[in-house]
């Protein structure tokens, strides 16, 4: 036989290279997926504007709402806490409208789906254009009109790429007059801002101040937000079960997670720490934990609210490993959320501290040359006890707590290595508990509970550590089955608030389970007042895990088990045709009391 391997056949080469610019088979069949609609945005299978009437339920009142309506005096008066819900009675017939649609803040799944629907509401008697590159874009006026064609490439695809996005923040008089004169330019009617809980609340600033007199008869321009974020933490309570985002970024997460748990029995020597994207709220990694059940997952809310220190927080994983150690597992994972070191108490205090001392010396740092010169200067202006905790942790950690804060004045904590330092806080903890685990034997609730038999397991066992951080590789991936659609009624939702005249308002849709119920909620009702870069701002409160909820209620009460003996499952890859393809995130489905996992949203019609 001749070992010269033959040429590629030509045939084969044009069939891979048409697969070039996102035209894989997968995503090629992705484009042509059918999309569960809600009842009230079809007529004869035709998809169709809604109305809007006063939903039987009010919104629960910010404990700062009083002081926030004084900043609204145009708005609240219009919308107060009435929430909306669409309806099929008296449909909009509003045209030549023009809006305006942009992404703001980092990607999530499902984005594209939105504009999708925004533009099906908005039909063919009324104009969509796009911004370019976020809010920047906004400012800039970088916008075009957006037709059907290009929608049918981006139509159940992940990513913020058809648009682009940007962070940055619309705030002060002389940016606002900027987007007033933008959408006087470009004679716009309405603006669709999708984004997290801070871009929603700059959508909240817009609506106030585009309220009128933006166009020469003096009308305004209608700002409509939607609810975007892999976190998870914009969520209002039965109104907004979850952001979009959230179900694609979790399901990603928890395939790798999974793999790595199937590894560890396999090679039977690693312990492997994963930090999980999500900057507060601990939504993220709870529900990867109930999806995966990992020997141990923190949960930041938790940590806060039993008051744990640094030290106590890394007690809860050795125990977990000397436990197991005890039996002969050697191996396991831990779960780490993104923003655990800012629930810390001692960290928290640090933090704060040290993010009023940077933005209030902001310059004379800055002409500072050395990170020596930035530490003694600030060493000065914290306090003792911060002071002390600071100078204990590790250099590279303590350089990252300096690093250059966000835009909003947020700590970067995706930059931290919090994975890395709880590796070395357990390693050294392990070597202190093997070199006497006397004081650790025992039953109370802070001690390991192991026979001699398996102390004398647990003190020969060796401790070998691997350590990952997932956050990019769940923004941008193809929508689950769940986020494709919910965006797309998300969308519908949106184009059909502004058609009817609605102005100042986020949608949503819940009753996930029972075809959906299409909302509008008060942006004004959402927002409270919160410290940041050392001044009071009005933002929308993010929402944070509940020790009360079901989700994390069921979690504590298996979680031991988890801890004990290996536990886990794989949940695999997510499906858009399959057994699991309907499948709700878990925490969505214990915290709103649904009979079953699967959601449903609809008759399933084909969008173009």
């Amino acid at each position: 036989m001749s070992t010269i391997p033959k040429a590629a056949d030509p045939n084969l080469l044009k069939i891979w290279e048409a697969s070039e610019k996102n035209r894989s088979l997968f995503e090629e069949q992705v484009r042509k997926m059918a999309l569960p609609v809600q009842a009230v945005f079809l007529d004869n299978k035709k998809i169709v504007a809604a109305g809007f009437e006063p939903a039987a339920d009010k919104l629960a009142l910010s404990p700062d709402a009083a002081e926030v309506r004084k900043s609204f005096p145009k708005l609240y008066p219009v919308t107060k806490d009435e929430v909306l819900q669409a309806t099929a009675g008296n449909r909009p017939q509003t045209k030549g409208c023009r809006v305006a649609v942009l992404f703001s803040g980092g990607p999530a799944a499902g984005g594209h789906n939105v504009i999708v629907g925004l533009k099906k509401a908005l039909g063919t008697d009324n104009t969509l254009l796009g911004v370019r590159q976020g809010p920047k874009g906004l400012l800039a006026g970088n916008l075009f009109e957006i037709a059907d064609e290009d929608l049918q490439q981006v139509v159940n695809t992940g990513g913020f790429d058809f648009l682009g996005s940007d962070r940055t923040k619309i705030k002060g008089h002389e940016q606002f007059k900027q987007v007033k004169a933008v959408c006087h330019d470009n004679r716009l009617d309405a603006i669709v801002v999708i984004g997290g809980d801070d871009s929603n609340t700059n959508a909240a600033m817009l609506a106030e101040y585009l309220y009128e007199n933006v166009h020469a008869d003096g009308r305004g321009v209608q700002v409509v937000g939607v609810p975007k974020t892999i976190d998870g933490d914009l969520q209002v309570g039965e109104f907004l079960p979850i952001s979009f985002g959230f179900d694609t970024a979790t399901k990603i997460y928890s395939e790798l997670v999974g793999n790595i748990l199937q590894d560890t029995p396999s090679s039977r020597k690693y312990w492997h720490f994963i930090k999980l994207m999500g900057r507060s709220a601990t939504h993220v990694a709870l529900e990867v934990a109930l999806q995966t059940k990992p020997a141990v997952a923190f949960v930041s809310e938790e940590i806060e609210e039993k008051n744990l220190s640094l030290a106590q927080s890394v007690d809860i994983a050795c125990r977990a490993i000397a436990r197991r150690a005890g039996k002969g597992i050697n191996h396991g994972v831990i779960l780490i959320p993104e923003g655990l070191i800012e629930f810390i108490p001692e960290m928290k205090a640090l933090i704060q501290e040290l993010n009023e001392v940077m933005a209030k010396f902001d310059k004379v740092l800055n002409g500072m040359n050395t990170m020596a010169e930035k530490k003694d200067f600030i060493y000065g202006k914290i306090s003792a006890p911060s002071a002390k905790l600071m100078a204990s942790l590790p250099d590279e950690f303590e350089n990252m707590l300096l690093l250059d804060r966000d835009s909003h004045g947020n700590l970067q904590v995706s930059q931290i290595p919090t994975e890395k330092l709880l590796i070395e806080m357990v390693r050294s903890r392990l070597r202190e508990m093997k070199a006497d685990p006397t004081p650790f034997v025992g039953q109370a609730a802070d001690q390991v509970d192991l026979t001699p038999e398996e102390v004398e397991r647990f003190v020969k066992s060796k401790f070998a550590t691997n350590h990952h951080f997932f956050g990019y590789e769940g923004r941008c991936g193809a929508p689950t089955r769940f986020d494709a659609a919910y965006t797309f009624n998300l969308g519908l939702t949106a184009g059909s608030l502004l058609l009817a005249g609605k102005t100042g308002y986020m949608v949503a849709v819940n009753a996930l389970d029972q075809q959906g119920a299409a909302l509008a909620i008060p942006l004004t009702g959402l927002i409270c007042i919160e410290r940041r870069q050392g001044k009071d701002e009005m933002v929308i409160e993010k929402a944070l895990v509940k020790s009360d909820s079901p989700a994390f209620k069921y979690f504590l009460s298996v979680r031991e088990r988890w801890s004990n003996s290996d536990c886990f499952s794989s949940p695999g890859p997510r499906q858009l045709w399959g057994p699991t393809a309907k499948q709700l995130p878990i925490i969505v489905a214990l915290n709103q009391g649904y009979a079953n996992l699967e959601f449903s949203l609809g008759e399933e019609i084909d969008i173009f």
